[in-house]
């Protein structure tokens, strides 16, 4: 099976190094945001090619692959159109001469090997899959519940940002009424349910997957790196992280700071 894994590593690097060539001519590496679960969606494919046999249990997780995959592609490619370098990779390149060159490891290379190491449930449940039990109905609903509070979460935030009004304004009704980050928290649900399906196969060594994504998304390129600075770019930021959830979905609770969320970007 481990030989198996690495057969999409090669084509993850195409796709990398593709998009680097794009991005390059584009002076603009926002291209890789879209990529991401691409990644995965060209590995479970593979996956599907070269294993010996295929079952429902292996159809359903890359119609779940699939589906997660293009929705959430596919914001991000609208979201990001048109528009300059994401603040992060722009200060990279400030600081770096040679970022555009280099990115083509650090960026992209980078999140290739990535993606194919974080694929490791995927790869065993589709390689050696096991019959339909009760974790792949627990998976199941944790795909759902992870679905809705992404794409959702996704939605509202889309909607909330299109109207200048709201400009400096935090967002927090809706699904972000319960959570600070619920599109964060509905992407950990949807790898702790692939990872059900590896752990139905008998693959419990692949926890490493969805420990690492909820890693990242909690501590490196998620909850953390977003909250470092918004309190300075939106006041009304602390009263909502007074009264909301960091991650999970939870009742809100009663705010002990003074600000109003409806005070303007200083």
């Amino acid at each position: 099976m481990i030989t198996s894994w690495f057969s999409s590593l090669p084509l993850l690097l195409f796709i990398g190094a593709a998009g680097w060539f794009y991005a390059y001519r584009q002076t603009n590496v926002n291209i890789v945001d879209s990529l991401w679960s691409l990644f995965f969606l060209a590995a479970s494919l593979v996956y599907m090619g070269v294993a010996v046999e295929t079952t429902v249990t292996s159809w359903v997780l890359l119609v779940l692959v699939a589906t997660w995959a293009l929705r959430l592609s596919t914001h991000l490619s609208l979201r990001n159109a048109h528009k300059s370098e994401d603040h992060r990779y722009a200060a990279m390149r400030e600081r770096n001469p040679r970022f555009a060159k280099q990115s083509l490891v650090t960026v992209f290379g980078l999140q290739a090997v990535l993606a194919w190491l974080i694929s490791a449930p995927i790869a065993a449940s589709i390689l050696a899959p096991a019959s339909f039990g009760v974790l792949h109905l627990l998976a199941l609903l944790l795909f759902v519940t992870g679905f809705y509070f992404e794409a959702v979460a996704d939605w509202q935030l889309a909607k909330f940002r299109s109207n200048p009004g709201n400009r400096g304004k935090v967002l927090d009704t809706g699904v972000w009424r319960l959570s600070r980050h619920p599109n964060y928290f509905g992407e950990a649900c949807i790898w702790w349910s692939f990872y059900l399906f590896a752990l139905a196969a008998g693959h419990a060594w692949t926890l490493f997957s969805p420990l690492l994504m909820t890693f990242l998304l909690l501590r490196v390129s998620g909850v953390t790196l977003l909250e470092k600075d918004i309190e300075e770019r939106r006041p009304g930021y602390a009263r909502y992280v007074e009264s909301t959830s960091a991650f999970i979905p939870w009742f809100p609770r009663k705010p002990r700071v003074s600000n109003t969320i409806s005070e303007k970007q200083s």
